[in-house]
């Protein structure tokens, strides 16, 4: 029988998008900064498995910084 510990999902934040020629990503060196079609408060998309299921805030406590769930989106019809 599985159990919840041997299931494996990709969680991911997306904080903005941008395009970019790719001769200037091949220039890009390390403390380089990709400018964001996104402003500061806005919400970020939360994605499980390449898939939107939430939005949320960037949270900074300290020295953490964290995704706050907001709003959690309907499901698609393949998922029900």
């Amino acid at each position: 029988m599985a159990t919840l510990d041997t299931v494996s999902l990709d969680i991911a934040v997306v904080l903005g998008s941008t395009v970019m020629p790719v001769h200037q990503v091949l220039r890009l060196g390390r403390g380089a900064i990709i400018e964001l079609d996104s402003k500061e408060n806005d919400s970020v998309k939360i994605l499980v498995n390449n898939h939107p299921v939430a939005e949320g805030a960037v949270v900074v406590s300290g020295s953490r910084i964290g995704v706050e769930v907001r709003r959690m989106l309907p499901r698609s019809p393949e998922y029900r």
